[in-house]
């Protein structure tokens, strides 16, 4: 699930994003609104659309039968680490709208690794978050993690519709990303540009890269790979993914795990304060871990040195920190790194440790920069990936997402700076438009609320503790609306669960592998 706040974080991957909820559609679930005034949103309704009939529909029929292409994917030399040919490459073709499937189509970019051992199970798909987030990149920076799951099953990364090898969103040049990315201030238009220029560049697709459409793609996926029954790892956003799939195709799925899960049924403002909550206990555990080091620029008192850290980073506004020639390290961009390295373990907060220690006894920057430019998309020649375009645009496309009244806001502002003193401190309401969807020209249908999903299949849900991302409350919400679940919980810090436990990992496999659920209330450690 992505975290964006708007003095420092982007919501980013796997964490990578705030939650939205579905609703299938035999027709759009979007309306236009071509003249915005950023007042209100459209009138929503309470409730899910009736569910898609997919392969059943004839005029669906020629999507689901197709045959992928499948060929070994095109080696990067500039990704000496990773050889990308080891995995094969295919696209999926889709209906850019499913309410007029025989109109312009769309393709969803698709890896693959196929099972090593004999006795296959069949596909499973993955997905690492955002929204925004490659499935394809996942895939192929996974290096082992996923073995015990590959003896058995083809993986099957892809990126989903707007985002990244897929038809893409995208909205603005790198040095508008540059400004976007990295500037300490905020333009009261800045929303509107951003949105005129989305709809400037990607017109066509903004209406239909919601998560309902998304979850329409794996469908027809399942069915071109030829799968009865869909088989799915998603985290962070990708929980949401999973859980509007199986709210439209409940009788088909197979055997489902979401890690990090978002709570479907809130909206985006209370979701991104939640957020700042669970940012702000993490960064305290943070800096108390550091003062009980050796070695830590934020001193020896615990309960003194996440206001030191926060003092320092809200202090790079008016004393930034060169860096290089041309770039420098803003409170935006500093504040940016330290969260985005609050989604990693015990040895994500070392490399974050030794970072601040370098800008605070240094001076330096770098390091800091270099985290922020990691979780923005921003490679070391300049070039932005097109995550953030894709978050905003499905965020902003997802149910929840319309413009909260004026009391609304005082009340969720003022539960900011109580729930989060230090990340919050100078908030205002700018803040918590994050992404700012007030003058985006398209907004669901759809209102946040249970899924339930009657009819699926036994669905994992798994939470983490100390998640700062997706709070634990997230994972709860989710399984207990679920007609058919069970919540597997890990005791401890950081986004997401199954690479942070081996208590975790096995026993999702074994529910992956050999349909085995974990008893309900099981907890695992972190190790």
């Amino acid at each position: 699930m992505i975290m964006h706040t708007s003095r420092s974080i982007r919501r980013v991957l796997p964490a990578a994003a705030l939650a939205l909820l579905l609703a299938a559609c035999g027709s759009s679930s979007h309306q236009n609104a071509a003249q915005p005034t950023g007042s209100a949103s459209p009138s929503a309704s309470p409730s899910p659309s009736p569910k898609p009939t997919g392969a059943d529909d004839p005029a669906l029929k020629g999507f689901y039968t197709q045959q992928i292409a499948w060929a070994p994917c095109a080696d990067d030399p500039a990704t000496d680490k990773v050889d990308e040919s080891a995995l094969q490459c295919g696209r999926l073709k889709v209906p850019l709208d499913y309410a007029a499937p025989a109109g312009e189509g769309i393709e969803v970019a698709l890896s693959r690794k196929p099972a090593t051992g004999s006795d296959r199970l069949g596909s499973l798909l993955l997905n690492p978050g955002g929204p925004g987030g490659s499935g394809i990149e996942q895939l192929q920076y996974s290096g082992d993690a996923y073995k015990d799951l590959n003896a058995r099953y083809d993986l099957v990364g892809f990126d989903p519709r707007g985002v990244g090898a897929s038809t893409a969103v995208h909205c603005l040049d790198d040095a508008a990303h540059d400004t976007w990315a990295l500037s300490d201030d905020r333009a009261d238009d800045r929303g509107k540009a951003y949105a005129d220029a989305c709809a400037a560049n990607s017109g066509k697709l903004l209406a239909h890269v919601g998560t309902t459409d998304a979850a329409r793609d794996l469908d027809v996926l399942r069915g071109a790979l030829g799968d009865p029954k869909l088989n799915y790892l998603g985290f962070s956003y990708g929980t949401y993914l999973g859980a509007s799939y199986a709210e439209q195709f409940p009788d088909r799925t197979g055997r489902l795990v979401l890690d990090g899960a978002v709570d479907p049924t809130a909206d985006q403002l209370d979701l991104l304060v939640q957020q700042f909550a669970g940012f702000e206990k993490s960064l305290k555990a943070f800096a108390a871990d550091c003062a009980k080091q050796s070695q830590c620029s934020l001193g020896k008192d615990p309960d003194k040195a996440a206001q030191k850290l926060a003092s320092f980073l809200d202090g790079l506004r008016e004393h930034p920190l060169k860096v290089g020639k041309d770039r420098e390290l803003t409170e935006t961009a500093g504040w940016t790194a330290t969260l985005s390295m609050l989604y990693g373990n015990q040895q994500s907060w070392t490399y974050l440790r030794n970072a601040i220690d370098w800008a605070i006894l240094r001076d330096k920057g770098d390091y800091l920069l270099n985290m922020a430019d990691g979780y923005n998309g921003r490679d070391d020649k300049g070039h932005y990936s097109n995550m953030f375009d894709a978050y905003t645009a499905i965020h902003c496309d997802d149910p929840g997402a319309e413009t909260p009244g004026a009391d609304r806001l005082q009340a969720a502002l003022a539960e900011a700076h109580e729930q989060a003193p230090l990340v919050s401190a100078h908030f205002t309401e700018a803040n918590l438009f994050d992404p700012d969807c007030r003058s985006w020209p398209y907004r669901s249908t759809e209102q946040p609320h249970v899924v339930k999903a009657t009819g699926s299949a036994p669905i994992l849900v798994v939470g983490s503790t100390g998640d700062p991302a997706t709070p634990y409350a997230w994972s709860e919400k989710l399984a207990s609306g679920f007609a058919n679940a069970t919540l597997l919980t890990r005791d401890g810090d950081g986004h997401t669960a199954y690479n942070k436990s081996t208590c975790i990992k096995d026993a999702v496999n074994g529910f992956l592998v050999n349909g085995v659920m974990p008893a309900a209330g099981t907890h695992c450690p972190t190790s």
